[in-house]
């Protein structure tokens, strides 16, 4: 039989979870005033509370997992991989100047803001109905990813299949999102994070007492990987790769094509609740500060289930051939298993051994010997370790029993963060920008709200069931940031850049990129990442000229407002030439401080998360190089960043 939790960890999680539906409700009273307060708290939020919830909505269990997997192969430039969406570069733009931009629309949502900038006639609403729809697909990929990582990850420690332990949190979740709102986003993020640290400690120093000395953990990782270069920080151009990830051993190759498109990405972020919802100007760049910092602490964390991982497979595999075997036998007696459908059929095999042939579950016990079902969690459908499942196995065989169930705990919670908030925000653009604007114009604030919770509810539903079609967390990753965010990529740029992009434009270039994303995942779901990011950022732009030239300019008042409000850097000369002097001198200062800032936090920003991962893998000589690289950075920021925000009493 399985051995997986206690009852010390199976109470720990439980009281947890009550903690949280408690919160909720505790919470719901305040939040469905309105649908302001629902949605933004009602612009009370302090910016620590938000910059807490802003670092605990960007962790969760599959992203997690996925970064350990790279670190675990790679070591710390994993990170240049996680350049893709796990290092989230995107903060350095929210830093410096798109939170700001954002905060002064004095809007609700992305999708509102499309009005704010082309205006209420066909351009505008075209583009915020396309807008509200494209954040809705992205989010069911994005659920689908948390639901397939959330699988991966419970099904470890609970005798259930990888759907199963998905509903279950998933709607634990659901619950306490629907009623509290974004207050409850918040305070329970805040209250997570704290649990989300005392995690991160605890990791750092047991993978800390582990190693004794970076010679040794550097052969330790070139035996269980086959990865010389693993102590190193440096960007090579190839680098060694396992089976299933042999596309990634052009490093260099992926880091440039990832950090283009979080470039794109970032100059156009920054439509968030948080700055939406923020108190002042001010308090957006110090929410912004605030979170990136809090984000440094997942890195020592994450490398250090990624040692810790490297000692566990050294121990229970170290001959690695078995692996091969196992999956061989496998296939041999169940042919037809597709990859996407290999997590659920190791949970059957582990949990219901007498449903599958004598044959195979003796040979799978010749091979693995003592605790096999344990060890078959750790096998990847290519016959290789699946570095996916190092964090969860390192939680199984190596944690206490008690700590155990905390640190689950902790994990729950960063996937729970990231879940709230990413549905909290997309359901009020289905409340706000669809149905409120187009079905149902005269609902009162009840009845928005009970809309919120069914779409909450529908959201979750086709989350679960794209989810069935994916075969990796990395698989599904790779498209949302790559092939569904490089179709969109394009056109969320421009809006704020080039005077002459209109509504239309927007609208037809974000459809067709969705479209031809949706496409592409369907007919050719192994296209490399980096073609897909090219072939469809280049579709979406066709889209964007064919539609901004077939069709009039914005209204020219709409135009001013916007310019004027907002003060974008960009392609704006007409509109820039009609300020007073005194303005645009104060605004070119602002957009000067700006431009020298943004590589100076995306600098400060790789580096702060390189150094705890040198410091805690021994790697002294890198660090104190990345520490003076940091240490300029961060002088740099001062002068250029935070001695030019707004006074605290100023507050537009």
């Amino acid at each position: 039989m399985v051995k997986y939790l206690n009852t010390i960890d199976y109470t720990v999680i439980t009281i947890y979870f009550l903690i949280l539906v408690g919160l909720g409700i505790f919470l719901q009273k305040r939040a469905s005033k309105n649908i302001e307060e629902y949605f933004l708290g009602g612009h009370k939020l302090p910016w620590w509370a938000m910059g807490f919830s802003g670092m605990a909505s960007f962790l969760d269990v599959a992203g997690t997992m996925l970064i350990v997997s790279f670190l675990f192969m790679l070591g710390p430039r994993g990170l240049y991989i996680e350049f893709r969406g796990g290092a989230v570069l995107i903060l350095a733009f929210m830093l410096v100047y798109t939170g700001k931009w954002h905060y002064r629309s004095k809007v609700m949502t992305g999708a509102e803001w499309m009005e704010y900038r082309f205006g209420t006639g066909w351009g505008g609403q075209f583009a915020r109905m396309v807008s509200a729809i494209a954040t809705i697909v992205g989010t069911i990929g994005m659920l689908a990813y948390m639901v397939k990582g959330v699988g991966l990850f419970l099904s470890m420690f609970l005798p259930f299949s990888p759907l199963v332990c998905s509903l279950i949190m998933l709607g634990v979740a659901t619950l306490y999102t629907m009623t509290s709102g974004f207050y409850g986003v918040v305070y329970t993020d805040v209250f997570q994070s704290f649990i989300i640290i005392s995690a991160v400690i605890f990791i750092s120093i047991m993978a800390g007492m582990k190693i004794t000395d970076a010679d040794s953990l550097a052969a330790l990782a070139y035996k269980v990987t086959g990865n010389s270069q693993w102590m190193s920080s440096a960007l090579q151009w190839e680098t060694t790769m396992p089976k299933g990830y042999e596309a990634y051993r052009h490093l260099m190759l992926f880091a440039f094509f990832y950090l283009l498109r979080n470039v794109l990405g970032g100059m156009a972020s920054g439509a968030d609740p948080k700055y939406f919802g923020a108190r002042n100007e001010r308090e957006t760049g110090l929410l912004s500060f605030m979170w990136t910092v809090l984000m440094m602490f997942r890195w020592p964390m994450m490398i250090g289930f990624a040692v810790l991982g490297l000692y566990l497979v050294n121990d229970i595999f170290p001959d690695q051939t078995l692996l091969s075997q196992a999956a061989t036998l496998i296939k041999t007696y169940l042919p037809h298993v597709p990859k996407e459908r290999w997590a659920d059929t190791i949970a059957g095999i582990m949990n219901r051994p007498m449903n599958y042939p004598p044959e195979l579950i003796d040979g799978l016990k010749h091979l693995f010997q003592d605790h096999w079902q344990e060890k078959l969690n750790l096998l990847s459908f290519e016959g290789t370790v699946n570095p996916e499942r190092i964090l969860p196995a390192v939680i199984l065989f190596d944690i206490p029993i008690g700590v155990r169930g905390l640190l689950l705990v902790a994990l729950i919670a960063a996937s729970m963060s990231t879940f709230d908030s990413t549905v909290n925000a997309t359901t009020a653009f289905f409340t706000r920008d669809i149905y409120q604007r187009h079905l149902r114009p005269r609902a009162k604030e009840k009845e928005l709200i009970y809309m919120s919770y069914a779409f909450t509810i529908f959201l979750v539903i086709c989350g679960f069931l794209l989810a069935y079609t994916i075969r990796s967390i990395n698989d599904v990753w790779g498209w949302i940031i790559m092939g569904l965010g490089g179709g969109l990529a394009i056109p969320a740029f421009l809006k704020f850049y080039w005077w002459r992009f209109n509504g239309e434009g927007f609208a037809i270039g974000t459809l067709v990129g969705m479209v031809a994303a949706i496409l592409q995942r369907m007919f050719f779901p192994d296209l490399v990442e980096w073609l897909q990011f090219t072939i469809l950022s280049l579709i979406s732009l066709a889209g964007i000229i064919i539609g901004t030239f077939l069709t009039s300019p914005t209204d020219e008042k709409v135009l001013v407002h916007f310019y004027k409000t907002t003060r974008p850097f960009g392609f704006w000369k007409p509109y820039k030439n009609k300020l007073d002097p005194e303005v645009r001198k104060k605004m070119e200062r602002e957009h000067k401080n700006d431009i020298i800032a943004l590589p100076l936090a995306l600098c400060w920003q790789v580096t702060l998360f390189l150094l705890p991962m040198q410091f805690l893998i021994k790697t002294y000589d890198s660090f104190m190089i990345t520490f003076a690289i940091f240490a300029i950075c961060l002088v740099g920021l001062y002068r250029f960043w935070y001695k030019n925000l707004p006074p605290k009493e100023v507050t537009n």
